[in-house]
């Protein structure tokens, strides 16, 4: 424990070294009081010599998180009386990092006096450009990182919404890793292209003799899932007669391998993602009701890239840092721009490949506007090549889908398809 301020309650400021957490004694007034050494070793000391505000030593501000536009756990918790939880950006010794805010309020009398503000770093996210698997402070993202923290340590089944390279599967890693199965195993079904009988024997395994070609007996990814995470991904594209077996998988944890008589039982935790409007597709009958309810219980929004502008320059320098770690790279102010203005229909993905371009392209380490210039035309299509009847029918499509706002069915009735045809050349 280390006091803060003179008027500090010993009592109280003794209860912060039962906590297995950084932890700090707070006033009604966001006065900072004591702290325990895990505060001190993971957020730095706190000079005890002036007034400390919890809103100035965690974020630099002059004025409380709710009045510089962020939630506010302590008011929150003042107005309920009971714990609150926000996830912020604070200022660290190692820079700035996502932490997992808990507001724990002290009552005298029926009174609320102090607070006990417990602060858990994230692990899955930087709020600036390093190693970490995924990088950004925006709105958009800190939602997303916000619900992946929340739903991690339970069992829940999760759905993750969001385009293609999105960063879909980073969370559904972060979510298994964050999970009491993470020593566990995390398998991965890409369910895109699947026929009937790959899916079987994928999912289900098989044993000696089921099929031409079946020579010794292979167990599929619903056992090796047992006591871990099994990850569907892309599960909107899972043809309608599938789904009926996926669904009695997950409703009574029991399969049988393809070709066996002997039923088997798994238990895991389900994590869904695809790019696809699921409820559409219901309403379209083509993805059952019923499995669409077993995999929505907690679903989280991916954003795409143009709902988190504000994070290209940290995605951008930690891509490049990763792209060529022997080489320094810099990107003009120009060049920076040019990225956040660009349109990125494959999301980080896409941003990754301008910028490995970039590394190749380049005289020097600096990547002005110049080069950025060559990335985006290299994939164009050259003046002496004609476009194929697919590429021409896939911009035909497109033009249609963003002249009528996504409206599918009017889209389909026009261009003289069925709507699941038209599902289909979108996503090929």
């Amino acid at each position: 424990m280390r006091i803060i301020a003179r008027e500090t309650n010993n009592d109280m400021a003794n209860m912060l070294d039962g906590y297995e957490h950084p932890a700090i004694l707070v006033t009604v007034d966001y006065k900072i009081l004591a702290t325990n050494d895990l505060y001190a070793e993971r957020f730095g000391e706190i000079n005890p010599k002036k007034t400390n505000y919890c809103y100035q030593v965690s974020h630099g501000y002059t004025k409380p998180c709710d009045q510089a536009g962020e939630d506010c756990p302590l008011m929150a918790a003042k107005s309920s009386r009971r714990k609150e939880r926000v996830l912020h950006i604070h200022q660290t010794p190692r820079g700035k990092e996502h932490v997992d805010v808990e507001l724990l309020p002290i009552t005298e009398n029926g009174e609320v006096k102090f607070f006990v503000e417990l602060l858990k770093p994230v692990q899955i996210a930087s709020a600036e450009d390093s190693n970490q698997n995924w990088v950004g402070n925006s709105p958009a993202f800190n939602r997303a990182i916000a619900l992946i923290t929340r739903v991690g340590p339970s069992d829940a089944a999760v759905l993750l919404l969001g385009p293609s390279g999105s960063g879909k599967e980073l969370a559904a890693h972060a979510i298994h890793n964050a999970s009491l199965r993470k020593d566990n195993a995390m398998v991965t079904l890409e369910c895109a292209g699947l026929t009937e009988s790959l899916f079987e024997s994928e999912l289900f395994g098989y044993v000696k003799g089921a099929f031409t070609g079946a020579i010794h007996d292979r167990p599929g990814l619903a056992e090796a899932a047992n006591g871990g995470t099994l990850f569907l991904d892309e599960i909107g594209d899972i043809p309608y007669p599938l789904q009926v077996k996926l669904l009695r998988l997950l409703e009574t944890g029991t399969y049988r391998p393809v070709g066996s008589t002997e039923s088997k039982t798994t238990l895991f935790r389900l994590i869904c993602a695809t790019h696809k409007n699921i409820e559409e597709l219901v309403e379209k009958d083509l993805f059952r009701q019923d499995l669409y309810y077993r995999i929505n219980v907690f679903p989280i929004h991916i954003p795409a890239l143009q709902e988190r502008i504000e994070d290209i320059p940290i995605i951008a320098k930690t891509l490049l840092k990763r792209i060529t770690p022997n080489t320094d790279f810099i990107l003009t102010n120009t060049a920076m721009n040019q990225l956040k203005q660009h349109h990125y229909r494959g999301n980080v993905r896409e941003l990754r490949n301008i910028l490995t371009r970039a590394t190749v392209l380049a005289n020097t380490n600096v990547i002005d506007n110049h080069v950025l210039e060559q990335c985006f035309n290299i994939s164009e299509t050259p003046e002496n090549e004609e476009p194929n009847l697919k590429e021409l029918e896939l911009r035909y499509l497109e033009k249609l889908m963003q002249r009528y706002k996504d409206d599918k069915e009017k889209v389909a009735e026009i261009a003289g398809i069925s709507v699941r045809s038209l599902y289909r050349k979108l996503s090929d």
